[in-house]
């Protein structure tokens, strides 16, 4: 699959062509209504920068996801996050993943990626993912929809409280420590972006997935 090399701000503080992501990025952040788009050769970037956004921006869909059955498809540009775990509990970690559905093809740049943690579960990750990435959002005045595939997840960020069955001990003290630090997170700010489900029946495997099923 190819990758992008070359990134299009029309609508950022310096309209331009970049030939980095972090760099794109940089102009984006913050702004409403950005508009931006990854292409693989600068050729391409820099006729599609003079003709505008209107024949590039959200024209296309991932060829990588399987839309044929979608009667929507996911918002984009968005947040994906997962996380994955060996054991019940287990060694557990998270990711977060940005995802630009509007770039054919679609490419998904590592936000964050969490250590290994010992004696955790898969839905505590999901948790502390999603509130990971909404506090990084807050932090650069970023308002991108979060997609996850965790139902529980979901739930307990909507009733600020990590409520897992799993009991602290000596090998999780630490993890129980990030929990307990997310959960005052959400009670101290505002949600102001939509945590939305990833509907992986229709659109396949979450960008943020580990790929170890």
């Amino acid at each position: 699959m190819a990758k992008n090399k070359f990134y299009v701000v029309w609508i950022g503080h310096n309209p331009g062509v970049y030939d980095r992501w972090e760099d794109c990025q940089k102009e984006i952040k913050g702004v409403k209504g950005a508009k931006y788009k990854g292409f693989t050769d600068r050729t391409s970037a820099e006729t599609a920068f003079k003709e505008g956004p209107d024949n590039y921006w959200g024209k296309d869909v991932a060829p990588t996801v399987d839309l044929s059955k979608a009667k929507e498809q996911p918002i984009s540009p968005a947040i994906a996050v997962d996380a994955a775990c060996a054991g019940n509990p287990g060694k557990m970690e998270y990711q977060g993943v940005f995802v630009d559905f509007g770039v054919q093809p679609a490419n998904a740049y590592n936000l964050f990626k969490s250590p290994v943690f010992e004696n955790g579960t898969n839905n505590i990750g999901e948790f502390l993912a999603i509130v990971h990435a909404l506090a990084l959002q807050k932090k650069n005045g970023w308002a991108y929809p979060i997609y996850s595939d965790s139902v529980n997840a979901q739930l307990w960020i909507k009733q600020k409280k990590c409520k897992t069955k799993l009991q602290p001990n000596a090998k999780n003290a630490y993890l129980f420590e990030l929990v307990a630090r997310a959960e005052k997170w959400l009670n101290e700010n505002a949600i102001e972006v939509p945590v939305l489900k990833w509907k992986t029946e229709i659109w396949g495997e979450i960008p943020a997935d580990f790929g170890r099923k």
